[in-house]
């Protein structure tokens, strides 16, 4: 069973992380920022926490797959993002958002796994797709 300190840590690394994807979204002024972003991670990771805790509970009891409902979150946060996305005539927007929303949802669930170095370099990834192609669209006249 985890202790009190490894739930924080893990709470706080998704907000730390989430909050950042969410920051650069925020800084575009993106429907989805800062909150929403924190929110979809630390949310993500209470749910990998609970099915964790849960694995622990039923472990000699019954057969749990603690993975099942992580892919929960998955299809879940797909709906939420499906919401994020608007067609202008000819054009769709919001679909950066929705990836970054899903994203998000799985640095979530690596932080309440306590996948940590998997949760950081993805964050650090995310954001260097988020800025550096960016400016590479807006080279090629995409944006």
């Amino acid at each position: 069973m985890l202790g009190y300190q490894e739930v924080l840590l893990r709470l706080l690394a998704s907000v730390i992380l989430g909050g950042l994807i969410g920051l650069e979204r925020e800084l575009r002024h993106r429907g989805a920022g800062f909150r929403t972003h924190t929110l979809v991670s630390i949310g993500s990771a209470l749910i990998m926490l609970t099915s964790l805790y849960v694995f622990d509970i039923y472990k000699d009891v019954a057969s749990v797959d603690p993975t099942r409902i992580a892919s929960g979150v998955i299809t879940g946060i797909g709906f939420l993002c499906a919401g994020a996305i608007m067609r202008y005539g000819g054009s769709v927007r919001g679909l950066t958002t929705a990836a970054c929303l899903w994203v998000t949802a799985a640095v979530g669930l690596a932080c309440g796994c306590g996948f940590y170095y998997a949760a950081i370099v993805s964050t650090i990834i995310i954001l260097i797709v988020l800025q550096v192609f960016r400016k590479f669209e807006k080279h090629l006249g995409k944006e």
